[in-house]
């Protein structure tokens, strides 16, 4: 087998039937023996590329992460045996993912194992449960990291082709979410001894699989990551993180990007806009996408600008309040009726002074309860630029009551 060692193509090959044996039931320890040569000196994205490459032929995303820890144990030696890059620079998003780790692993380490242990030896005693459920809640800001994970850098491998190993790694993330869930509600609701001994054989697992993730997370997605982004990119990953948030750690903000040209010719479409296409915060439409879009919210939309004209109305096909094309350009003041005008210029008013930002009013009309709200509209400056007035029939949503989870 040493022939294929330095041909990258044979040894993706060998490397395919090896995961595949393992998926047809074939034992750790004689893969590893068996192929040992190939997994010698194997790289992170060389890992990702061969999941990614199974899941292009047809290997279910789902089968792949059933068995994501046996194609770790089989890889450990050589990950193990790797120089992986770190990123030491406070506030790079490598850096803080691993402080978030580090916190992460603290809190198991520090307050859930000795609350385990307490119970434990307590018999498994019921009334010593708060201390677990506390720190469970805590670890709860795990969320924050996987979503800065799933949004911020799942995104960016996706240019560079890579979707199969990250939706791997999407798909457990939602198990430990769901497993910390369900441990926190057996937790709040253990009475008996044996209860309480199933909560902490949960929590054990639960911990179990938050440590192997931070190990698939440090020795194959971030050094995969940073080979393939670039000092651009990882500023924007930045930037973008603290809409998200932090888990259990602080943001810091030393490392600053340098300059670097893009990797591939897929980045140039966002760094400029096509003709046709208008610009926004958070993306590029066309104008008729634009209007689609507002025409298919679940709501009517009306927008007066700062002289109070009405500039805007969407056009959803069950209206709530009839408007024609007729209103545009009118004095918004003049399309209420005198009754309700005064309340209409306090709104406004009370908006251009800085008094409220959001007025609600809600109303029972024939069948419907119509739910309308007012938002003043300011730039970055603060600047009052208009008024939208936003009308939505809640019946059916003051209806809803547990949860719906499966689509029909």
């Amino acid at each position: 087998m040493s022939e294929f060692i330095n041909n990258r193509e044979e040894r993706q090959k060998t490397m395919k039937q090896l995961i595949r044996e393992l998926h047809d039931g074939a034992r750790v320890e004689d893969v590893k023996e068996r192929f040992s040569k190939v997994i010698q000196n194997l790289t992170a994205t060389e890992i990702s590329q061969l999941e990614q490459a199974l899941i292009d032929e047809g290997l279910p995303v789902e089968e792949i992460k059933r068995l994501c820890d046996v194609h770790t144990e089989v890889f450990l030696d050589s990950l193990e045996q790797q120089q992986v890059r770190q990123e030491t620079i406070p506030g790079h998003p490598v850096y803080m993912f691993k402080k978030e780790n580090r916190a992460i692993e603290e809190l198991i380490n520090t307050k859930i194992k000795p609350a385990l242990e307490k119970l434990e030896q307590s018999g498994y005693d019921s009334s010593k449960l708060p201390d677990l459920r506390i720190a469970l809640n805590q670890l709860g800001e795990i969320d924050k990291h996987y979503l800065r994970k799933e949004n911020l850098l799942f995104p960016f491998l996706e240019k560079y082709g890579v979707t199969g190993p990250s939706s791997v790694m999407w798909g457990i993330h939602d198990d430990i979410r769901l497993k910390l869930k369900d441990t926190l509600k057996m937790a709040s609701e253990a009475q008996s001894a044996e209860e309480v001994k199933k909560v902490v054989e949960a929590v054990n697992e639960l911990n179990a699989m938050v440590d192997s993730m931070i190990f698939k997370e440090e020795n194959i997605m971030l050094p995969m990551c940073l080979d393939l982004l670039t000092e651009d990119e990882w500023g924007q990953i930045r930037d973008q993180s603290s809409q998200i948030g932090f888990c259990l750690v602080e943001e810091e903000f030393m490392w600053q990007p340098g300059k670097s040209e893009p990797k591939a010719e897929k980045e140039k479409a966002y760094s400029y806009t096509p003709q046709g296409y208008l610009k926004f915060d958070t993306g590029i439409l066309t104008l008729e996408e634009v209007n689609l879009i507002f025409n298919h919210l679940p709501v009517d939309i009306t927008f007066v600008d700062k002289d109070d004209t009405v500039k805007y109305f969407s056009q959803g096909k069950e209206r709530i309040f009839h408007r024609t094309q007729a209103v545009i350009g009118r004095k918004v003041q003049n399309c209420h009726p005198p009754a309700s005008v005064h309340v209409v210029e306090k709104i406004i008013n009370d908006f251009k002074a800085g008094k409220r930002d959001v007025a609600e009013f809600w109303i029972q009309m024939k069948d419907m309860f119509i739910y309308i709200r007012y938002f003043a509209v300011r730039n970055a400056q603060g600047e009052y630029v208009g008024t939208l007035e936003v009308s939505q029939n809640i019946t059916g949503i003051k209806k809803l009551e547990g949860e719906k989870r499966l689509l029909d």
